[in-house]
C-alpha cells in the first residue's frame, strides 16, 4: 500500500494507509489481535472474492494503522473466539454474538459494526457487498481517529442513500476521454482481453472504499463497436475484476446500433426486426457477462440518434431496450439531456418532453436527470424534473470532472454544490420535499441512483492533481450517505490522504471548502451561466458568436443589452419558472424574492437595479468578480505556507494549478467586467 512511485505507477490516494498517532495506535493494538472470517458454509464465486478482499484490506490496513501484524483465520464457529475483528453475514452469527436491535431487515449493501462478547468487533451485513463496505468504513474511521475512544462500545449501522451509486466514464475506444483532464482512459482497450492492467483492481478498490457500486465504461456519445463480440470480450474481463469489489458494469450504447452493426435498414424502435436484434444482442451480452448491469443511453441530443428521429416518443425508445434487458434483470438508464427540437428556452426542454410521459416507462427504466436544467454549470437551480416524476425511477446526474469549472487546472471541491442540490426543498409534496428525500431510498424508491461523470484518467494522481481526487471521494461518500456534510467529507479525505498534521489538515480543508463559491464569484456570479469559450468550455468569452446553434452561444444565455442582463424565465418571459412547484415558482418569479445566486438565471435584471447593500447590478458584478479573484489568491497563499511540510512534488503540482487558477480568475474578471460594462454604459446614454 505504499504511495511511492517505485512500487506503482499511480497514487494510492486515500487508501494509502499510514500509522495512526500513538494514542490511537495503542488503543487499537490493545483491542484487536486478528481478523476472523466466519464461514459455516464454503463461499464461492464473487462472494468468495469479496470476502477475501475485505479480509485483505483489514489485515493490511489495520496492520499499518496500528503498527502491528495481524493473523487472519477462517472459522466455522465463533465459540471461544476473542480479541478479533469478525466478518460474517448476519444470518450466520450465533445468537449470543448478536447486537441489540434487529438487523435482519438491513438492505443488501448496508452494514453494522458493533462490539460484542469476547472483546470482539463484528462487521456484518446481509450480503458480501455490505461486509466489504463495512470493512472500508471501519478502516476509514480508524484512520481518521474516530474510533479511538470507544472500540468496546461500537454500534454503527449504515445503509446507502441510493441503490445505484455510479460513475459514468466518457471514455472512447481510442483511449481518449471526452471532458477528461487527467490523461487518457484507464481502460487499455488495445491490450484487452489478453493483457490486464493492475490498475483495474485498484480502481475497484478505490470505488468500493467510498461506496460506488456501478460504472459505465464508455462515453455516452457511444461508438457502436462496444456491442461487437470482440469488444464485449474485453468488457467481460473488466467486469469480472470489478465484480470482486461489488461493482456492476454498464455500457453506454448507441441507439442506432442495429443500423450500424446489424445489417438493418432502420433503428426504428417499433420495427420487429430491430426489437429482435436488441433481444439477441442482450442475450449475447449476458452469456459473456453474467453480472452485467445494463445500458446507459444518450439519445436525441447533440447528434446522437434517438426515437424522435423516427417519429417515436421517448418512452417508445426506452421500452424496446428495457424489454430486452428485463429477462436478465438488467436496468436501462436513459438520460433526460434532450434538446434541439425548436425550443424557445433550452432550460425548459427536458421537462417539456418527459413530464407528460410519467408512468409510461417500464419498471426497469431509470430516467437520469442532470442536477440543473442546462449543462453542469458552476451553479444552476435544481432541475425541475428532479422529484416531479412520481411514477418513474429517477437518477440524479452530476459531473465530477470539471468541464465548466476550470477543468484540470482549478481546485474546486464540488461537495458543497451537490449538497445544495440534494438539500433543495422542492415543496412538491409539502415542506421537506428535498431532492434527497424524493430520490433516495429514504423516499421509498425501490430503484434509486446518483451518477457522476468521472474525473478519472491514467495520470499518476488519477484525476489531474493531488487535490482533484477529493471530488471522486466526495461523490462516492455523498452517493452512499447524502446526509454527510461537506466539511466531514473534506476532513475524512484530507486525513486519509495527507495525514494528521493539524496545520496541513486545516489549510487543505479551508482551500477545499471555500473553493466552489470562489469559482462562482470569478466565473458566473448572480446566476450567469454558459459564458465559457465555445466547444472546449475553458475560459471566459461572453462575446462568443461561434456555434451552429443559438443555444451553444453565450449571448443566448446572458442576453446583455442596453436595458439589463440575464435570461427572463419568469411568467412574462419563457415561463420556465412554472415547471417548479407553485411556491417555488412564485419565489423565482419575483425579482425581490428570487435568491441572488439565481437572479440572472430567471430575470433580465435592469442595470439600474439596486441590491440590498446599495450597489447597482454592474457594481455588484464587479464586487463579486473581484471577491472571487481575492479568494483564489488567498487559496494560493494558504498553500504556500505548506511548502516545507509536504512532499515537494505534490506541493509543486498543486502550486502550479493554483498559479493558473489565479491567472484565470483575473482573466475572468477583466473580460467579463469589460464586456458587460459596455452595455451598462450604452443604457446610461440611452
Amino acid at each position: 500500500m505504499s504511495n511511492s512511485k517505485s512500487s506503482r505507477h499511480y497514487d494510492a490516494l486515500w487508501l494509502d494507509w499510514r500509522p495512526a498517532p500513538e494514542k490511537m495506535k495503542v488503543c487499537c493494538a490493545q483491542t484487536v489481535n486478528r481478523i476472523l472470517s466466519l464461514e459455516p458454509v464454503e463461499l464461492s464465486g464473487t462472494g468468495r472474492a469479496m470476502r477475501n478482499n475485505a479480509v485483505t484490506e483489514l489485515t493490511e490496513g489495520m496492520g499499518i494503522i496500528m503498527g502491528k501484524e495481524l493473523d487472519t483465520v477462517s472459522v466455522r464457529s465463533l465459540s471461544g473466539q476473542q480479541d478479533a475483528v469478525v466478518l460474517s453475514v448476519f444470518s450466520d452469527i450465533p445468537a449470543e454474538y448478536l447486537p441489540q436491535g434487529d438487523s435482519q431487515d438491513m438492505v443488501a449493501e448496508g452494514f453494522r459494526i458493533y462490539s460484542c462478547i469476547g472483546n470482539n468487533i463484528v462487521i456484518t451485513s446481509a450480503h458480501e457487498e455490505g461486509i466489504l463496505h463495512g470493512a472500508f468504513a471501519f478502516l476509514r474511521k480508524l484512520q481518521c481517529g474516530d474510533l479511538a475512544a470507544n472500540l468496546d462500545m461500537l454500534d454503527i449501522l449504515e445503509e446507502p442513500s441510493f441503490s445505484y451509486r455510479m460513475l459514468d466514464h466518457w471514455d472512447n475506444p481510442d483511449g481518449k476521454v471526452e471532458r477528461g483532464y487527467a490523461g487518457n482512459s484507464i481502460w487499455r482497450w488495445k491490450e484487452l482481453p489478453s493483457i490486464v492492467s493492475p490498475r483495474y483492481h485498484d480502481y475497484g478498490r478505490l470505488c468500493a472504499s467510498v461506496g460506488i457500486n456501478a460504472c459505465a465504461l464508455n462515453n455516452v456519445n457511444a461508438d457502436a463497436c462496444f456491442l461487437t463480440r470482440e469488444w464485449l470480450e474485453k468488457v467481460a474481463v473488466v467486469s469480472g475484476i470489478l465484480s470482486e469489489w461489488g461493482i456492476r458494469v454498464f455500457l453506454s450504447v448507441n441507439f442506432a446500433a442495429p443500423l450500424r452493426l446489424g445489417d438493418l435498414e432502420t433503428a426504428d424502435p417499433l420495427d420487429s426486426e430491430v426489437r429482435a436484434w436488441w433481444r439477441g444482442k442482450v442475450d449475447e451480452i449476458y452469456q459473456l457477462i453474467p453480472g452485467f448491469g445494463g445500458f446507459l443511453v444518450k439519445a436525441d441530443s447533440e447528434g446522437q440518434a434517438g426515437p424522435l428521429g423516427y417519429g417515436r416518443s421517448q418512452e417508445e425508445g426506452t421500452n424496446i431496450l428495457a424489454d430486452a434487458l428485463a429477462p436478465h434483470g438488467g436496468l436501462l438508464i436513459w438520460r433526460a439531456f434532450v434538446y434541439g427540437y425548436q425550443e424557445k428556452d433550452r432550460a425548459a426542454k427536458a421537462y417539456d418532453i418527459f413530464k407528460s410521459l410519467d408512468g409510461l416507462f417500464r419498471s426497469n427504466v431509470a430516467l437520469q436527470v442532470k442536477n440543473g436544467p442546462i449543462d453542469f454549470q458552476p451553479r444552476e437551480p435544481v432541475h425541475p424534473l428532479l422529484g416531479s416524476m412520481d411514477k418513474t425511477h429517477t437518477f440524479l446526474e452530476v459531473q465530477v470532472t470539471q468541464e465548466y469549472l476550470g477543468q484540470g487546472n482549478h481546485i474546486v471541491f464540488l461537495a458543497p454544490m451537490w449538497k445544495e442540490i440534494l438539500e433543495f426543498d422542492t415543496l412538491l409534496k409539502g415542506k421537506g420535499s428535498t431532492i434527497a428525500e424524493l430520490l433516495s431510498t429514504k423516499g421509498g424508491n425501490s430503484v434509486s441512483g446518483m451518477a457522476g461523470v468521472a474525473n478519472v484518467g491514467d495520470d499518476y494522481s488519477w484525476c489531474g492533481s493531488p487535490l482533484h481526487p477529493a471530488n471522486w471521494y466526495a461523490f462516492g461518500r455523498l452517493a452512499w450517505d447524502c446526509t454527510a456534510s461537506s466539511s466531514d467529507i473534506a476532513r475524512e479525505w484530507t486525513l486519509c490522504t495527507w495525514g494528521h498534521d493539524p496545520e496541513i489538515v486545516e489549510v487543505i480543508m479551508r482551500i477545499l471548502l471555500h473553493s466552489w463559491e470562489a469559482c462562482i464569484d470569478y466565473m458566473t456570479p448572480l446566476g450567469l451561466h454558459h459564458i465559457m469559450r465555445y466547444e472546449h468550455h475553458y475560459g471566459p468569452d461572453p462575446a462568443c458568436d461561434e456555434g451552429e446553434r443559438e443555444d451553444w452561444k453565450p449571448k443566448y444565455y446572458h442576453r446583455a443589452d442596453a436595458v439589463g442582463l440575464g435570461f427572463d424565465r419568469t411568467r412574462i418571459g419563457s415561463g420556465a419558472v412554472d415547471q417548479y412547484a407553485p411556491p417555488v415558482a412564485d419565489m423565482f418569479n419575483d425579482i425581490v424574492t428570487c435568491p441572488q445566486e439565481y437572479l440572472l438565471w430567471f430575470h433580465h435584471v435592469p442595470w439600474s437595479h439596486t441590491f440590498p447593500d446599495g450597489r447597482t447590478l454592474m457594481a455588484e458584478l464587479a464586487f463579486r468578480y473581484h471577491r472571487g479573484v481575492e479568494s483564489a489568491e488567498e487559496a494560493r497563499q494558504s498553500w504556500e505556507t505548506l511548502e516545507n511540510k509536504l512532499p515537494q512534488e505534490k506541493y509543486r503540482e498543486v502550486k502550479e494549478k493554483l498559479d493558473i487558477q489565479v491567472k484565470d480568475a483575473h482573466e475572468w474578471e477583466d473580460v467579463c467586467i469589460t464586456y458587460f460594462s459596455r452595455f451598462e454604459r450604452i443604457g446610461k446614454k440611452a
